[in-house]
C-alpha cells in the first residue's frame, strides 16, 4: 500500500468539515494533506483554508483543476452531491468520499454508478458507523453465531452542543432562535420525520439493512413526530421488527444505541455521539453461555472512513465497496424516509 499523504480537496466547508473532517485529518497527517478548500462563500473558504494552510476556491471547477488534489471529499448540501461526485470522477481523481446521502434518488445514484464504470474512480459514502471498528468486528461475530435478527432498535438521544459547535467552527454565527415547531401542522410533522430519518437514522440504516439481509418489502407500521424535535418510526419486514427513535432534548446524557435481538443472542452497540472525537463504539454480544465485548478501539468511524479512503486510493477500485450496495442503502433510506413522512403527516404528536 502506498502510504504517502494524498492531497485532499474539500467541497463545502460548513460545520461537518470544520468540526469533524479537519480534526480527523489533523490526526492522519501521514495519510492526507488538505490542499484546497472550496465554499461558495469566499469568507468561509478563506477562513477554513487558512486553518490548514490550503488554497481557497469558490467553485468546484477551480478545486478540481488543482493538480495537488488527488482525492475529493464532497461535503456540500445534499442536492449538489451527485453532480459534484460525478465531476470529481470525470476529473480523474483517485477516489471520492461523499457525505450521506450521496444522491437524492435512485436515478442520480445510477448515474454515479455509470460514471464509476466509465472512469474507474471509486466512491465511498461517509456513513461513519459503517466504518466503526467495533461494528466491523461485532457484525462479523454476529453473523457467525446468532442467526437472523427478529428485532432491531435504534435509539438516538442528543442534547444541543452549542459550546462545542462554536469552538470548533470559527466562521459560524450563532443559530437564530426559531421557536418550537408547530406539530399541529401535518406538513411540519412530515418534514420533521423525513429530515430526522435522513439526518439521524441514516447513520444506522445501512447497518440495519445488513442485519436484515435481503429485504423485498419493508412496511412502515407507525411514524410520529416527537416534541420538541424528533421522530419515532416502526418498520416491519417478513415478520421482523425495526424500531427507530431519535430526539434532540435539553437533558445531558447523549445516547446512541443499536440493539439487535435474535432467538439465540443479543447485540448492543453503543456509539459515541456525533461531533465527538472519542474512540470507537463498544459492542457487546450476549448468548446463553458467553458474553463477548468489542472495543473501544482507538479510532472511531470518522477516522475509519478516511483510512478506508486512503486504502482505496492506494490500491484501486477493487477494494471499494460495491456501488450496488451503496445504491441499495440509499434507496432503503429514502423509501423509509418517504413512507415515514407520509405516515406522520396523517398521525398524531407524541
Amino acid at each position: 500500500m502506498n502510504l504517502r499523504p494524498f492531497g485532499v480537496g474539500i467541497v463545502g466547508a460548513g460545520p461537518v468539515v470544520q468540526a469533524i473532517h479537519l480534526p480527523t485529518l489533523a490526526r492522519l497527517r501521514d495519510l492526507f494533506a488538505v490542499r484546497n478548500v472550496m465554499d461558495v462563500s469566499p469568507d468561509v473558504a478563506a477562513a477554513v483554508s487558512r486553518r490548514v494552510g490550503a488554497s481557497a476556491s469558490t467553485s468546484i471547477d477551480e478545486l478540481l483543476a488543482d493538480e495537488r488534489v488527488e482525492v475529493v471529499a464532497v461535503c456540500s448540501p445534499s442536492a449538489f452531491h451527485a453532480s459534484q461526485v460525478i465531476a470529481a470522477m470525470r476529473a480523474g481523481k483517485r477516489a471520492v468520499l461523499c457525505e450521506k446521502p450521496f444522491a437524492t434518488d435512485r436515478d442520480q445514484a445510477e448515474q454515479i454508478a455509470e460514471v464509476g464504470r466509465e472512469t474507474g474512480v471509486p466512491v465511498i459514502v461517509g456513513a461513519m458507523h459503517t466504518f466503526d471498528p467495533a461494528w466491523l468486528a461485532a457484525s462479523s461475530e454476529w453473523e457467525s453465531l446468532a442467526g437472523n435478527a427478529h428485532t432491531i432498535r435504534s435509539r438516538v438521544v442528543l442534547p444541543p452542543n452549542a459550546r462545542f459547535e462554536t469552538s470548533a467552527t470559527e466562521v459560524l454565527t450563532a443559530r437564530p432562535a426559531s421557536g418550537l415547531p408547530d406539530l399541529d401542522d401535518p406538513t411540519v410533522r412530515a418534514s420533521m420525520v423525513f429530515g430526522g430519518v435522513l439526518g439521524l437514522a441514516i447513520h444506522d440504516l445501512p447497518l440495519i439493512r445488513r442485519l436484515l439481509g435481503p429485504v423485498d418489502d419493508v412496511a412502515v407500521v407507525s411514524a410520529s413526530a416527537l416534541s420538541p424535535w424528533g421522530y419515532e418510526v416502526g418498520l416491519s419486514t417478513a415478520g421482523r421488527l425495526v424500531h427507530a427513535i431519535g430526539a434532540l432534548t435539553e437533558q445531558w446524557r447523549p445516547t446512541w444505541e443499536l440493539e439487535v435481538v435474535s432467538d439465540s443472542a443479543r447485540m448492543l452497540l453503543e456509539f459515541p455521539p456525533s461531533y465527538v472525537h472519542a474512540g470507537s463504539a463498544v459492542a457487546t454480544i450476549t448468548t446463553s453461555d458467553k458474553t463477548v465485548r468489542f472495543g473501544p478501539y482507538p479510532h472511531n468511524g470518522y477516522e475509519g472512513e478516511w483510512r478506508a479512503l486512503h486504502a482505496i486510493a492506494s490500491t484501486g477500485s477493487a477494494s471499494a465497496p460495491p456501488i450496488e450496495s451503496l445504491i441499495d442503502d440509499l434507496v432503503f433510506a429514502v423509501d423509509v424516509a418517504t413512507a415515514s413522512s407520509d405516515a406522520a403527516r396523517e398521525g398524531e404528536i407524541r
